[in-house]
Order: C-alpha cells, then sequence, then structure tokens
C-alpha cells in the first residue's frame, strides 16, 4: 500500500508535551466502525462503564530504562592521537549480556572496531563511566555496541550514566527531567528493558484499575520491550518496502490459557496499548488460539491483516504515515481511522505519548 495514504495534518500545539494529572482525567474517543454513531467522547475513567463483566484487559509490563546517551567516539589519527567526535545513542533492543543493539548520531562517522565513551571522563570503566567497542554496523545509524560491563554491572551503569529517551516530538521542544522519570513509566511496570513506554499504560492509575476490577474486568500481563525503532518514520513509498526492527517478548503460558479461557465464555481480549497487541498477534496460532510465546517479533501490521487475538485495542493517537497509524487503520478501518483523528483534531484532543486515548472496536470486515 502507498504509505501516503496513512499521511494527516495535525497542529503543533496539539501535541502533549506533558500528560493529564490525574492519569485517569485524559481524554478517550470511542471509536466503533460497526455503529451508526462510530464516534463517542469521555474520559479514561469511564473505561469501566466500556467494558463488559468477563472482559479482559491485557497490559504491558515492560519497563522504560534511561536508554539515551551521549559520549565520545574515539579513533587514533594520522598521527597516533585519538581523534574525538560526539556521538549521541540510543540503545534499542539487548543482544546478550553485554550487548545492545542501538541507533547513533552521526551514523556515518561510526564505524566497525571504533570506542565509544559515555558519561564520565574517569580512567576505569565504573559506574558514571561507560564504554563500548562498535562490532556490527548496521542501516540507518544502526550499530551493535559491546560493552566492556556484562550483566546487572552494566545494567547498574545504564542506569546511572543514561537519560530518559523521551520521544523525539517532545525532546525537541523541552529537555528531559526528573518528572520524566515518574511519567513516563506504568504504575504497573515492572520487567526492564524498554527504551520507550507502552504509552496507553500510562493513563492507568490505581483508582482505575480498582474501579476495573469491581466491574468484574481480568487484568493479564504479557512483556514487548518497546524499542527506540518505534519511533522511526516510514521513509518508504510503500508499506511492502519497510523494515521493521525486531522487539524482544515473552506470553507465560498462565497467561495464553487465561486468555483463551477468557474467548472461551465469550468475553473480549482488550489490548492495551499496540505493543500488546503486536505480541498477541505474534503468540496467536492461525485458528486464534495465544500460545506461550517467548522471542524476538518485527510483526508489521497495514490494512488487510486479519486479527487473531484481539478484539478491542486502547492506544493513543498516533504520528501521521507511522507503522502504529497503520496499524489502528487495520484495526478499525482506514476511513473510520481518518474520521477519527479529523474529529480528535477538531475537538482539541491530545495527541502522541503524553497525550490523550482512544479505544477501537475492531471492524467486521478487515
Amino acid at each position: 500500500m502507498r504509505v501516503d495514504l496513512f499521511d494527516f495534518d495535525l497542529p503543533d500545539e496539539r501535541i502533549a508535551l506533558r500528560p493529564a494529572v490525574p492519569r485517569d482525567s485524559a481524554r478517550l474517543l470511542g471509536v466503533d466502525p460497526n455503529a451508526q454513531t462510530p464516534l463517542s467522547d469521555h474520559i479514561v475513567s469511564d473505561l469501566p462503564a466500556l467494558l463488559e463483566p468477563g472482559d479482559a484487559l491485557v497490559f504491558n509490563d515492560t519497563k522504560v530504562i534511561p536508554a539515551q546517551f551521549e559520549g565520545l567516539r574515539r579513533r587514533p589519527g594520522p598521527d597516533g592521537a585519538d581523534v574525538t567526535v560526539g556521538v549521541s545513542a540510543t540503545l534499542h533492543m539487548r543482544a546478550a549480556s553485554d550487548r545492545w543493539w542501538a541507533f547513533v548520531k552521526p551514523g556515518k562517522r561510526v564505524k566497525h572496531g571504533d570506542r565509544i565513551e559515555f558519561g564520565g571522563s574517569t580512567d576505569t570503566c565504573l559506574v558514571g563511566r561507560l564504554d563500548a567497542t562498535v562490532i556490527e554496523k548496521g542501516e540507518g545509524g544502526e550499530v551493535l555496541l559491546a560493552f566492556d560491563l556484562d550483566g546487572p554491572a552494566l545494567d547498574e551503569a545504564i542506569m546511572s550514566v543514561g537519560h530518559v529517551p523521551l520521544p523525539p516530538y517532545i525532546a525537541s521542544k523541552r529537555p528531559e527531567d526528573a518528572q520524566d522519570r515518574a511519567d513516563y513509566q506504568t504504575i504497573y511496570a515492572r520487567e526492564d528493558g524498554a527504551v520507550a513506554a507502552p504509552t496507553a499504560g500510562l493513563h492507568f492509575t490505581d483508582e482505575l484499575l480498582s474501579a476495573l476490577e469491581e466491574r468484574g474486568v481480568e487484568r493479564h500481563f504479557v512483556t514487548l520491550h518497546v524499542g527506540a525503532g518505534t519511533f522511526l518514520p516510514v521513509k518508504a513509498d510503500t508499506t511492502e518496502d519497510h523494515r521493521m526492527h525486531a522487539e524482544i517478548g515473552h506470553v507465560s503460558a498462565a497467561t495464553a490459557d487465561a486468555l483463551n479461557a477468557v474467548r472461551a465464555r465469550g468475553g473480549r481480549i482488550v489490548s492495551v496499548g499496540t505493543t500488546s497487541l503486536r505480541l498477541l498477534e505474534s503468540a496467536a496460532s492461525e485458528d486464534g488460539k495465544i500460545e506461550p510465546w517467548s522471542g524476538a517479533t518485527d510483526i508489521f501490521i497495514t490494512p488487510g491483516y486479519r486479527f487473531r487475538a484481539v478484539d478491542m485495542l486502547m492506544t493513543n493517537f498516533h504520528l501521521p504515515r507511522s507503522t502504529l497509524f497503520m496499524l489502528v487503520s487495520a484495526f478499525a478501518g482506514l476511513e473510520t481511522m481518518r474520521a477519527a483523528y479529523a474529529h480528535a483534531i477538531a475537538n482539541e484532543y491530545r495527541f502522541y505519548s503524553y497525550g490523550d486515548s482512544s479505544l477501537l472496536k475492531k471492524a467486521d470486515h478487515e
């Protein structure tokens, strides 16, 4: 499909730079492509009334790590002295206990074998200093970094040296601050490894979770470590020419069994976020049964995809020409989502990671 089919104009003032307070006071646009009146305006705290007893919410419990770094690339010069160049790096997928794939800028200047020093300027690689070697170079500024530290020691150094990797559309307007460490994390995050938040989950509060439980809505967790590739624009002219970056995920046997039981008794599986949805769809067999699953997924969902595992989707408002807008268009229909986004813009909904949310029902005809 042509990528320009998923383009739209978004006024700059509709991009949220801070989340709603409290979190569940954000607005929620109901989208039912099968109804005569497909759009309805709510707030997130209305969610229990919009779901039925026996439905099941599926959350992504990944935890954002401070995965953005500034450093110096060192390389021997022609006279034997080191030549240094400033670089920035964003980790996006762990490859081993001492290795991460990362996006590096300026990517063209970085070569195989380069040493990069992140953090402090001490002579030993301890907390406050983090050194790595470029051992592989991919496309678009992607490199594989082998760190001098390993395992828990590397994790500790990342926590000490790194910064919260705010999305580019926020970072370009203001610097990261201490408040972002709390704001850019779901209240149920527990599995370290994401470099971007599963942002639909940012709207949940303890009070909302309690109200959903009282309503009889189940809650289950999967893990997908969201990578920085989620922020990358689609530069290809057609969806067939776009390459997705893989992300690591896990669906436990207990969660798979519980969700299959929900479906068997007529309940609906409601994915909180596109990350949970992509993982569930990766784990689902052709007949819709969810299997225990662990590994890397690069699933790319565009209109024409047949959804097997998910009945409803709660998700924020996404960038034009993005893989995520393509996904929601596949779920609820492209024309429906065009109308929904036009309604959201006209009614001053807040967009992107810190913005408002939507609750989508799956189109009868995908």
